[in-house]
């Protein structure tokens, strides 16, 4: 090969003809280093009729490749899937490129490198910066720049902390081989029901053939215990196996989990990890030493040597929809991964969403059932409280039905579980005196009081400032109100309700870790808990057997906005956080405090008759022409520059394709302002298509945007079946 078409890592450039130096060698997938104007660009050999160019251009205007890194090249299937997922959600290859490639220093060769660990020792100068390193590193071990991002302060102050020997240098050799989990470890003895379901996905691990498959398991079933077979049968057919879990903070409690069954922990891959770990799992991964490996969604881009089979748990969570940068859906990819690499692939949940649903009834996926609790665990009793007719104390959100319930099982030495999906204390605080409301600044949110740190904080941004002591509209004192429940105030009112029960606030700002995670388990599963109340985090993956009660504070807070979605959402998020109750040999009852009890999406909650629900649901999709009988993408245009995001929203507008022209397939909605109208400081405008099933919407979006400049200052993204309407 003299000559290589290469795919730089640089958005803004396709794919670039290099001239191959005598003695090099290089073939389609090679990671190599390129030259482009005074720097040096990693990149990666492609195929040129996959990539094909404008022009073609002369062996003597060609550079030379600098050097080819000594990794195994990318594999065919994953060239493929990173195509796929260029084409199919509007993104640049380069940028889906970057995400298999995404530890640098795992593309150069075997190393040592210096970390840090706390010895015990506090120095005789104890600065509060330095205490509040000490706290927050604990025993983690890192890099200078890694703990003092974790402890929120300098690198100078952790160089401190060196000095005075209350840190220790360690030497790490950052590609020791990983365990291998062992298939035979732990077997568990398995229900018929479970046996039947493994046996079928275990068959499908065998076949090496392309099969997705739903395994529809109600919560408690036994679904991970089930998968786990299937991975087991991976093992022994020495293939690797990714695991795709919603959230970080389940991540800790599955490695538990897994290291039961397996006799090691599998390796992890997620944002949480250090640069030494990062680095470790990607050589792993490349060389097919690492076996299994568990993680978050960006875990399906790495170069897996031999894949054998991917699971998703959790399938239907929303969280698997990235929101920045490739809009790509893990899941949907997931599968397209499956067939390039013709494995089976595993979705895995408790309330499927309606597009996998489709999906089986059109007969493209299998379904595999548990209907039923393992052992002797009985579904909890699920009962609505209207808060219209019993409606809490004045200043409380806990209706009494619910508190003499709590009060009961807490009696009993059971544990509670409040859910309410919103952080911090309350969501506005206005002043009582002139109505002045707190807005971020950079956003058109509101901002929400954090008492627990004493800061206003935007969920969107993430701007903080100090609660004020008087109003900044009329500076009047002791006037600022809290307006609405978030569960920093509903664990006030437990406080209040129970003062000597032991009480857990679980959201993503006390449990930002694996760690955090881990001892939050730790410490239910000891009974240092009495009563956990928590946002989305606690609504999947644990499994505490002594926790019977759970209270939905509000569920009607889902419903509102316009998201087609909504209801299905509800059902979903309150249907998990339900299954939390009563998942030993002790009976569960979940308590759902509402202001709509006759709306359709609670009547199912209450009878529990999910099937009827999902009937009811799917058909106003079909009628509406909505996903998955529809097509929708979201084009988002935004410029700090007000004026000129408008401008630009109203040029993609009039340039629209005309639906006559398309048949009547398609029709374009907007420009209107974004819902959120300012982000980040930055003004939005959304456009909304609406496309019938069989149009090639990318295609026809692609072809429209390409017709169309706009100013450097502004951005368009453009959101392939997008999850957000924001």
């Amino acid at each position: 090969m003299s000559r290589a078409r290469v795919l730089v890592l640089n958005s803004a450039l396709g794919p670039l003809y290099y001239r191959v130096p005598h003695g090099m060698s290089v073939e389609p997938g090679s990671i190599v280093i390129a030259p482009l104007g005074p720097r040096q660009l990693l990149g990666v050999v492609w195929e040129p009729e996959r990539m094909p160019s404008d022009a073609e251009v002369g062996d003597n205007r060609l550079r030379n490749l600098v050097g080819v890194l000594p990794v195994p090249p990318l594999a065919a299937p994953l060239r493929r899937l990173i195509e796929w997922t260029a084409d199919y959600y509007l993104a640049s290859p380069a940028a889906v490129v970057r995400m298999a490639l995404a530890s640098t220093s795992a593309l150069e060769g075997s190393k040592t490198i210096t970390e840090y660990r706390a010895t015990g020792e506090v120095p005789d100068r104890l600065t509060p910066q330095r205490e509040q390193a000490l706290e927050r590193i604990g025993a983690t071990q890192g890099l200078i720049r890694e703990l003092a991002a974790i402890a929120e302060v300098s690198d100078a102050v952790i160089r401190g902390l060196v000095k005075t020997g209350a840190l220790e240098a360690v030497e790490v050799d950052i590609d020791s081989p990983f365990p291998a989990p062992d298939p035979a470890f732990a077997a568990p003895a398995l229900s018929p029901d479970q046996r039947a379901a493994s046996a079928t996905l275990v068959a499908d691990v065998l076949k090496r053939a392309f099969a997705p498959t739903l395994l529809d398991g109600v919560t408690g079933s036994g679904k991970t215990e089930v998968y786990f077979e299937a991975v087991a049968a991976a093992i022994r057919e020495n293939r690797q196996c990714l695991v795709l879990l919603p959230e970080i903070a389940l991540t800790e409690p599955f490695l538990k989990r897994f290291a039961a069954r397996f006799g090691v922990q599998p390796v992890a891959w997620h944002s949480g990890l250090r640069q030494s770990q990062r680095r470790r799992a990607w050589r792993g991964i490349a060389s097919g030493q690492a076996l299994v490996t568990v993680g978050a969604r960006s875990a399906l881009f790495l170069p897996y040597a031999n894949l054998g089979l991917i699971v998703v748990d959790e399938a239907h969570e929303t969280s698997f929809k990235q929101e920045e940068g490739v809009h790509y859906h893990a899941r949907d990819v997931a599968v397209m991964r499956g067939k390039f690499e013709q494995i089976p692939v595993i979705l895995a949940s408790a309330t499927p969403a309606i597009e996998t649903r489709q999906q089986v009834a059109l007969g493209r996926y299998a379904e595999v059932k548990l209907p039923g609790r393992w052992g002797a665990a009985e579904m909890p009793s699920i009962t609505a409280i209207d808060l219209i007719a019993e409606p809490p104390e004045r200043g409380r959100w806990i209706a009494p039905r619910l508190i003499t319930a709590m009060t009961e099982t807490l009696e009993r030495r059971e544990q509670v579980l409040l859910f309410l999906n919103r952080r911090g204390y309350a969501p506005l605080t206005l002043c009582r005196t002139c109505g002045h409301r707190f807005q971020c600044p950079n956003c058109t949110a509101w901002m929400v009081e954090h008492r627990l740190v004493r800061r206003l904080a935007c969920h969107h941004c993430g701007h903080t400032e100090p609660v004020p002591k008087v109003c900044p509209e009329c500076q009047n004192e002791d006037t600022l109100a809290a307006v609405g429940p978030g569960v920093e105030r509903i664990a006030d009112e437990v406080t209040a309700l129970f003062p000597d029960a032991k009480i857990a606030v679980v959201t993503s700002d006390t449990m930002w870790s694996p760690a955090k995670a881990a001892e939050f388990v730790a410490r239910m599963e000891a009974h240092d808990i009495d009563i956990v109340v928590g946002t989305q985090l606690v609504t999947k993956g644990y499994h505490f057997p002594n926790l019977t009660l759970v209270g939905v504070i509000d569920a009607d807070l889902g419903l509102d906005g316009g998201d087609l979605r909504a209801s299905e959402r509800t059902f979903q998020q309150i249907m998990q956080v339900a299954g939390r109750a009563g998942r030993g040999a002790k009976p569960g009852h979940v308590y759902i405090q509402t202001h709509s009890p006759d709306a359709a999406v609670m009547k199912a909650l209450v009878s529990g008759d999910a099937e009827a629900f999902y009937a009811a649901e799917t058909e106003h999709r079909r009628e509406a022409g909505a996903p998955p009988f529809g097509r929708f993408a979201g084009i988002v245009v935004s410029s700090e520059d007000q004026a000129a995001a408008l401008e630009t929203a109203r040029l993609i507008g009039r340039a629209a394709p005309n639906p006559d022209t398309l048949a009547g397939a398609m029709e374009v909605y907007g420009p209107a302002p974004a819902p959120l109208a300012m982000l980040r400081g930055r003004h939005r405008y959304r456009l909304l298509v609406h496309a019938k099933r069989g149009l090639d919407v990318q295609d026809v979006i692609r072809d429209w945007l390409g017709g169309v400049e706009w100013p450097a200052k502004v951005r368009v993204v453009v959101d392939v079946d997008p999850y957000s309407f924001v």
